[in-house]
């Protein structure tokens, strides 16, 4: 290791996030930043994961389904790095691997305990991962109280917050203000929305992500979950907390203080700009990034989410009220519920209402290690499947 060089770990490589992570690297290097890929993690993409691995020459790599590993394997005749498979594999990764600072850009449950062991082993973490904080958020708090690490998120909202409250007191902090672009219903009807198919609720109008969270922004569970984390993230209480939609997503969020004075960061809808923050921060790193042409704004709309086309939000709002184990079996029940849109099993308004069933019958219980919400997690999804397939007998 070269004296100043940071050692970067990219949990989702192959994914949205995962890209755009090392397109930003890319570009942080030509600006003479010292950065080294020490490892590379992914779900099942053996022909992309390989491709990196002849660019970036990694120590190692995890690559978690068997089949694909052996795809992999084919790809790589020779070279330096160690190709490894399995959660096991990753996890080992996580807790003892030699790098300095690990992107977790894995979306979804599967997230949750690779970022937790970075953090157990003293790592600090570049978050994308929405499930993390809100599942096991607690334990996120009493890992970083106990080792000194620090999160830096990616979402651009909570990056947005960051920026907005550098070199402010957290007691000045009145409120946080999130924003929504409304997602590809924002104005459509409640009867629309019923007959939303999956097509549909993936044409983002703005943005361009995997699956799973480009349905969770249609729903405004994305909203929800992010409520959740910036609780976490800031220390905030639910009701310093609100959520307004934004279409032209130029505003990312907005910070007001108790003398009234509002901060807000503005930006264009590009991920490359908060990954790039959460790398170097505190620092500003020059970019070429797309800037804002003030001038070609026609307008910035706000406006409140409508309750009776948005639901998730509401109930996400609700989940965190209750505290104990509700948040995790809102994120378990969530993802159950979006594959089963997915799989064209449910119709989109479904949705909320598989989530709240879920909620108004669990019976809250202690979470006070990763494999309890990760059991809960399993039971969750076992119970809106089981649920479906009475629906469907």
């Amino acid at each position: 290791m070269r004296k100043g060089e940071k050692r970067i770990c990219i949990f989702g490589s192959t994914g949205s996030i995962g890209r755009n992570t090392l397109a930003v690297i890319d570009n942080l290097i030509s600006n003479g930043k010292d950065l080294k890929l020490q490892y590379l993690t992914a779900g099942k993409n053996a022909r992309l994961l390989s491709e990196q691995i002849g660019k970036y020459n990694p120590e190692a790599v995890v690559i978690e389904d068997e089949a694909s590993y052996k795809e992999l394997k084919s790809f790589i005749s020779a070279g330096s790095t160690e190709i490894l498979c399995g959660t096991d594999e990753l996890l080992n990764i996580a807790a003892c691997g030699s790098y300095d600072l690990a992107v977790s850009s894995v979306s979804g449950f599967s997230g949750l305990a690779p970022t937790l062991s970075a953090l157990k082993s003293g790592k600090n973490v570049a978050l994308a991962n929405k499930e993390t904080l809100v599942s096991a958020g607690h334990l996120v708090e009493k890992i970083m109280s106990e080792n000194g690490t620090s999160i830096y998120p990616i979402d651009s909202e909570h990056s947005a917050i960051l920026q907005c409250i550098a070199g402010e007191s957290k007691e000045s902090v009145s409120k946080v203000v999130l924003t929504a672009s409304g997602g590809p219903f924002l104005y459509s009807t409640r009867e629309e929305m019923e007959a939303g198919t999956p097509e549909r609720a993936l044409e983002h109008p703005n943005w361009r992500m995997g699956k799973k969270i480009t349905i969770d922004s249609a729903t405004m569970m994305n909203k929800g979950l992010e409520v959740i984390e910036a609780k976490w993230l800031y220390g905030l209480d639910l009701e310093q907390i609100e959520v307004i939609i934004h279409p032209q997503s130029i505003v990312h969020s907005f910070v007001e203080f108790h003398d009234g004075s509002v901060k807000a960061q503005l930006g264009v809808p590009d991920m490359k700009i908060p990954i790039q923050y959460a790398l170097t921060y505190p620092e500003r790193i020059t970019s070429d990034y797309p800037r804002i042409d003030f001038t070609a704004l026609s307008g910035l709309e706000f406006m409140n989410p409508d309750p009776d086309k948005f639901k998730c939000l509401s109930i996400a709002y609700d989940a965190m009220r209750s505290g104990q184990s509700y948040p995790a079996v809102l994120n378990s029940s969530n993802e159950a519920a979006v594959r089963l849109f997915l799989n064209g099993k449910i119709g989109f308004m479904q949705i909320p209402d598989i989530i709240r069933q879920q909620l108004d019958d669990h019976v809250p219980e202690g979470l006070n290690e990763p494999e309890d919400i990760i059991e809960l997690d399993r039971r969750v999804n076992e119970d809106v499947e089981r649920r479906f397939r009475k629906i469907e007998a």
